[in-house]
């Protein structure tokens, strides 16, 4: 197995594939999770898709040729946003207002995939693929809504939820890479990449060999890889940062349960060094709330 490391998928999304000469790259990804042939035809730039350093996530757009032209969105988010389900509902409704002309007829409108990967947990959930579609079921029947002929010949589709967005998360925290070749999908090779920065001697993904070739850190300039080097120590300390919250707020519930249980026992009149035993408070904070207690009498 080689022992290579690779430029990180994020970094390369914003620094490098957006360069038609690593479209391969982009192309073979998108390949193994749609399961189609995608060639990509152009990167769209809009006010939502505009590089900026200060921007805590990647985000590409892209107009593809598979066999319907549609448009698809990938975002990169490294940091834990809890209503970023909603971002994706904006993005979407962006995207479809931006590429569309005034005057024309909603049924110019082109289909959106969004393709969020994402390196903390969102929602709950044991799976670290979810692919969202829209159906319309009856409420009294639970039958799904069809095409009606004359709409099936208008939009070239057979189901209604192919006219609609379409969303995958890929939740890289979520994946054991040590599951790596029991899975039979190709794309696994892909995850297990997005999550380790390696690329293993036998994976064949679409893709892959292009991003072995193209991706490689030691090929990077000098100058390239300081800046990556300094990016990867802000994701570090970003991460740290991110820890050392979710351990603060941890503490915070701890400390409030603990409140709440010397609280009790204050009333049933148990003496502190059995509060402090039970609790873990120490005998300061449990005085203050006798007093407090007192006080408010």
């Amino acid at each position: 197995m080689s022992d290579k490391k690779y430029i990180r998928f994020d970094w390369a999304a914003k620094k490098m594939l957006r360069d038609k000469a690593n479209f391969g790259i982009l192309e073979g990804f998108l390949s193994e999770l749609l399961q189609d042939n995608i060639e990509i035809n152009s990167i769209l730039e809009s006010e939502t898709n505009k590089e900026n350093e200060e921007d805590k996530f990647n985000r590409v757009d892209l107009l593809v040729r598979n066999t319907k032209n549609e448009f698809i969105i990938i975002e990169i988010q490294n940091t834990r946003e809890l209503d970023y389900l909603l971002r994706i509902l904006f993005s979407t409704s962006k995207t479809i207002v931006e590429n569309i002309k005034e005057s024309a007829a909603y049924s110019k409108i082109k289909k959106v995939i969004t393709i969020s990967i994402l390196y903390f947990d969102l929602g709950q959930g044991k799976d670290y693929i979810y692919h969202g579609t829209t159906n319309y079921v009856g409420k009294h029947t639970n039958d799904n809504l069809q095409l009606s002929p004359g709409q099936k010949k208008l939009f070239q589709n057979e189901q209604v939820y192919q006219l609609l967005p379409e969303h995958y998360l890929i939740r890289i925290s979520t994946y054991d890479e040590k599951t790596i070749g029991l899975s039979k999908e190709k794309f696994d090779e892909w995850v297990y990449f997005l999550k380790t920065s390696e690329i293993k001697d036998d994976f064949t993904a679409k893709g892959l060999n292009e991003a072995r070739q193209k991706l490689y850190v030691l090929n990077m300039p000098s100058e390239e890889q300081a800046a990556y080097n300094r990016y990867l120590d802000k994701l570090r300390t970003e991460a740290s940062v991110a820890e050392t919250l979710k351990f603060e707020a941890e503490e915070k519930v701890r400390e409030a349960k603990s409140i709440e249980i010397a609280m009790e026992m204050i009333f049933d009149k148990e003496p502190i060094d059995k509060i402090i035993r039970y609790t873990k408070l120490d005998k300061q904070t449990i005085e203050k709330l006798i007093n407090e207690l007192k006080n408010s009498h």
